[in-house]
């Protein structure tokens, strides 16, 4: 089966991308990954196919006060400046990356069925439901019902508004202005990150996470035999920034080690006690007792995988309701606004407290997931009997 895979070059959408070609290629497929430069070399080590993701960059008619247009006009956009490398290479089936509308809609313009990637739990919305991203649990009783009702309702003219601009970003580039959606949406999530809803599409699985370590280095541990504490900053434009200096103010005096996974160029006259890089964060989560990261769904579901618990210090995008939702599920303890004493204070309860680390060995348990690369085939065949 010869797919495309297509997704914008950051780390928390190129990464999922990447393990999911690999996963493509286990299986005797013919993957080739549309992305930012960034990961050519990386992906082509791993033997996968790449071609450059044409249309990221800004143009003068984007609106960056108007989100929806700016989303949906550069979607248009970049199915056209795809379209001749995504032909060529005659797929069979495309996957794109939900904020890489414009692979599914050059998909639509080749009479190709397409899949649609989540690397995050599935946040269309639901008539029984809070809105996404409000970081709510979906409320109990008459009054919780009421509620979440009334969100749905302020949230109605946004969405309605958001579909409107989609219709005629498609119609822009021939396509009819109502969207089918994909064939088949891949929900790459651990169940224990979802909340059940009685709307549940039929054409969404949950595949569990797609995780990708960007380099073979093992991250030096810091001397000593104090618990070890893994720090990742956010890599999302929205991350809070400063986390590192403020973790290390936070927790200094406290006898923890610090080892700072990140990927970009490490801060310098580090204490001894914590050590910072890049290295591979699956094995540096072995060692680790707890993490503190930003909230993105790639730590989180890392770090969760593996059984840590997290303090999470969201940010903006996603983040709080992906925060909130693990601390529902009991693994991880929220900071906002970042401060000194909460820091401290949450790092210390979760490393006495055996519930925080009980409950992420929960969401590690294993359970039914769907294999990805046998919903694109189940898909395809569907399309094409």
């Amino acid at each position: 089966m010869r797919v495309a895979v297509v997704a914008g070059p950051d780390p928390g959408h190129a990464f999922p991308a990447i393990a999911l070609c690999l996963r493509f290629l286990a299986a005797g497929d013919e993957p080739v990954l549309f992305t930012g430069p960034r990961w050519f070399d990386a992906a082509l080590g791993a033997g996968i196919g790449v071609r450059r993701l044409k249309g990221l960059a800004p143009r003068p008619t984007d609106d960056d006060t108007d989100a929806g247009q700016r989303i949906h006009e550069r979607a248009a956009h970049i199915s056209t400046e795809i379209l001749p490398d995504l032909s060529a290479m005659l797929p069979e089936l495309v996957v794109s990356d939900v904020l890489t509308a414009g692979g599914g809609m050059a998909a639509e313009r080749l009479g190709v069925p397409w899949v649609e990637l989540s690397p995050h739990p599935l946040y269309l919305p639901s008539k029984a439901l809070p809105p996404i991203g409000s970081g709510l649990a979906p409320g109990a009783g008459l009054r919780g019902r009421a509620r979440d009702g009334v969100l749905r309702t302020m949230t109605a003219r946004a969405l309605r508004h958001g579909r409107r601009q989609r219709g005629v970003a498609r119609e822009s580039v021939g396509l009819p202005a109502v969207d089918p959606g994909p064939a088949a949406r891949l929900i790459a999530t651990l169940p224990a990150l979802e909340v059940p809803r009685p709307d549940w599409p039929e054409s969404a699985y949950v595949v569990g996470p797609l995780l990708w370590e960007p380099t073979e280095a093992i991250l030096d541990l810091p001397p000593g035999d104090g618990p070890l504490v893994m720090v990742a900053p956010s890599t999302a434009h929205t991350g809070v920034a400063g986390m590192v200096d403020d973790v290390l103010a936070a927790l200094d005096g406290t006898g923890v080690r610090v080892a700072i996974s990140m990927l970009d160029t490490p801060p310098a006259d580090l204490p001894r006690w914590a050590t910072a890089g890049l290295g591979r964060q699956d094995v540096l989560l072995t060692h680790a007792s707890a993490v503190i990261g930003g909230g993105g769904h790639g730590l989180l579901a890392k770090s969760l995988s593996a059984g840590v618990p997290i303090v999470t210090v969201p940010g903006g995008g996603d983040q709080w309701e992906l925060a909130n939702r693990a601390a529902r599920q009991g693994s991880s303890i929220i900071v906002r606004p970042p401060s000194t004493h909460a820091l401290r204070a949450a790092v210390h309860e979760i490393l006495t407290d055996p519930r925080y680390a009980t409950a992420a060995a929960d969401a590690a348990a294993p359970t039914s997931l769907r294999d990805p690369v046998a919903v694109c085939r189940h898909t395809l065949r569907t399309v094409h009997p």
